[in-house]
């Protein structure tokens, strides 16, 4: 009777602790606004992708100097075939919840973004030392 009664008090304690906020799910309208983001994404980095041409030989210049001239385009030419691949995959797979919970594939999302110079850490190093 006691291994009962303890059985019972020890199922009914672990029953009402358990939080239920673990089981929780997305809303259906959460989803579906994903998955049209996921899909604009995709169609946007679809018929930008030709923007990463000069995007990539702006960028290479101002990061490596005259050499860039050279390196960029071929930089541009890489990343035009890149965003356009991933964003047919996008606007294709619009529906799958890969990768992670629809969330960009590449990065940055868009040719608009990824403007900014890249970070000089090389002083933050020579004043620890």
């Amino acid at each position: 009777m006691k291994k009962i009664l303890l059985f019972s008090a020890l199922l009914f304690a672990f029953a009402f602790t358990v939080p239920q906020a673990v089981l929780a799910e997305q809303q259906p309208e959460m989803i579906a606004e994903k998955m049209a983001v996921k899909f604009t994404r995709g169609v946007a980095n679809t018929f930008t992708s030709i923007a990463e041409l000069p995007k990539q030989t702006i960028l290479t210049v101002r990061d490596m100097g005259p050499t860039g001239y050279l390196i960029g385009p071929l930089k541009g030419v890489g990343m035009t075939l890149y965003r356009g691949f991933i964003g047919m995959t996008e606007a294709v797979f619009f529906l799958v919840p890969q990768p992670g919970y629809y969330d960009p594939m590449i990065d940055p999302a868009y040719v608009w973004e990824g403007w900014e110079p890249k970070r000089d850490t090389t002083q933050a190093v020579s004043v620890v030392k």
